[in-house]
């Protein structure tokens, strides 16, 4: 009988995690345009970083309960796939909802319509995250790692260049409007997410039905553990106090990760709070005023200037995520390579200090002279400005492809098989954590240290990558699932 696990073909690590390629359309898109929705819904800077706060919160609560229960899962679907196509379902249903809140206007109001869909695309984007990263984890040899983590994180990029630019094409190529007064959803934005609920849908069934995920006695031998004896059931605090063991007891490497990511993921979320409204004020040359509620409320009617203003401002933020996600996704290609020859510690590092130097540069990019620029698919008239900072985008795309893969590469040889899913789950922590904090102070930062000026807060984000980048020497690799099975 076979004890060691298979090696996979590129196609079959390809196969499972296809599915990332839908999930992160559709987040994505969400990053993107959210704030520029909320904004038009009628949100301030202030409050913009307390709705994002929905996405870190529902990932602290979700992640760990789905990874419990994708653990002592086993039936005809598999174990971690019943969890994978429930969360799609649910997220596609919010993408659709979401943008149409302007039409629920009778029982809600439309913002907080769209900050319940919000919240409910958010806690289905990490049913479905968690039990993907845990796949990945179950059925990826140990040799393989590297480039199974490789293959999610350029597939996570092919999916959020396409959904990062779909509005901006939607606009420039199909024709749709790209404005909204205040109150309203642009057109393009709206088709966007009817497309994206379509591609995480359909992503997501192709890894369900081309993954045969490994029957518990296989997984077993394959990772080199005893068959656990049938649980018994266990009360609401029996459950609780079990967790409570498992986070005290957690490896070492996940508690030192765990710094690395604080500083990582609360720049990223600045970044994905605060990039629409820092360039369209840096860039576009719009004072601040227009993204303050209260003088907004004194407005009868948003100036026609203003309006396109923000529009091409939104649509070129698609651009610029499009961007970081195509360098990702090219840098992606070779971190596997990079991570086995000079390894995952200093690559990591590396790229985290080109991604704070990245976003602390956006400060010296602004130009307002207009240029005529040729995307190929189609030719639009913007601020040089804007056209620059496709350069610090690079930075920040190298950064995001080693976020996305390294911490869980490093992380996997250090949990056992058993308890891979629930401690994947408590790593959701890392995450979630550094961004409520970014959620609840960085709104502050801007309103009272840098008055409204968004571009200031992006420097913020900056220093924190590189606090994020030394942190990475801290950390202490050790690989249990080999030292198991010596």
């Amino acid at each position: 009988m076979q004890t060691q696990q298979p090696r996979l073909s590129f196609w079959q690590i390809w196969n499972v995690s296809f599915g990332f390629l839908g999930v992160q359309f559709g987040f994505a898109l969400q990053n993107a345009n959210v704030s520029r929705i909320l904004s038009d819904l009628g949100a301030d800077l202030h409050s913009l970083s307390l709705f994002w706060l929905v996405a870190p919160i529902m990932g602290l609560i979700v992640q760990p309960i789905v990874g419990s229960a994708s653990d002592r899962t086993w039936n005809r679907l598999g174990r971690r796939r019943p969890f994978i196509l429930a969360g799609a379902i649910a997220a596609a249903l919010g993408m659709l909802l979401m943008p149409n809140a302007p039409l629920f206007v009778a029982f809600l109001a439309p913002m907080l319509f769209g900050a319940l869909m919000l919240a409910l695309m958010d806690a289905s984007f990490n049913v479905c995250f968690q039990p993907f990263r845990s796949l990945v984890s179950d059925m990826v040899p140990d040799e393989q790692r590297n480039i199974g983590y490789s293959v999610q994180s350029l597939l996570i990029n092919i999916g959020a260049v396409i959904g990062s630019i779909l509005p901006f094409v939607l606009t420039n190529v199909v024709g749709l409007e790209n404005t909204a007064q205040l109150g309203e959803v642009a057109p393009s934005v709206t088709w966007a997410f009817y497309i994206g609920a379509t591609v995480l849908l359909g992503s997501v069934v192709w890894t369900v039905i081309r993954t045969k995920e490994y029957a518990p006695q296989q997984y077993n031998q394959y990772k080199g553990v005893e068959a656990a004896e049938p649980e018994q059931k266990q009360s609401l605090m029996q459950r609780l106090s079990e967790f409570k063991t498992l986070c005290v007891k957690m490896p070492e490497t996940m508690k030192q990760l765990a710094v690395v990511q604080f500083f990582s993921w609360f720049a990223l979320f600045i970044m994905w709070v605060y990039t629409t409204p820092a360039i369209t004020q840096h860039i576009w040359n719009v004072d601040k005023k227009w993204f303050d509620s209260g003088f907004l409320a004194t407005v009868p009617v948003i100036p026609e200037s203003i309006v396109m203003a923000k529009g091409a401002a939104g649509d070129w933020v698609g651009i610029l995520f499009a961007a970081y996600s195509v360098f990702a996704a090219i840098f992606s290609v070779f971190l596997a390579r990079l991570a086995d020859r000079f390894g995952r510690k200093l690559v990591y590092a590396g790229s985290l200090a080109l991604g704070g130097i990245s976003y602390i540069s956006f400060l010296a990019f602004q130009d307002l002279t207009s240029v005529d620029v040729n995307l190929l698919i189609t030719q639009v008239t913007v601020p040089l400005g804007a056209v620059k900072l496709l350069l610090p985008m690079a930075g920040v795309g190298i950064a995001w492809a080693a976020i996305l893969a390294m911490p869980y590469a490093m992380l996997a040889g250090a949990l056992p098989p058993q308890k891979t899913g629930v401690y994947m789950g408590i790593f959701n922590f890392t995450v979630a954590i550094p961004q409520i904090v970014a959620g609840l102070f960085s709104g502050w930062i801007v309103s009272s240290l840098f008055d409204n000026e968004a571009k200031y807060i992006l420097v913020v984000a900056g220093v924190s990558m590189l606090l994020g980048a030394l942190s990475v020497f801290f950390v202490k690799e050790h690989d249990l699932t080999s030292a198991q099975k010596n």
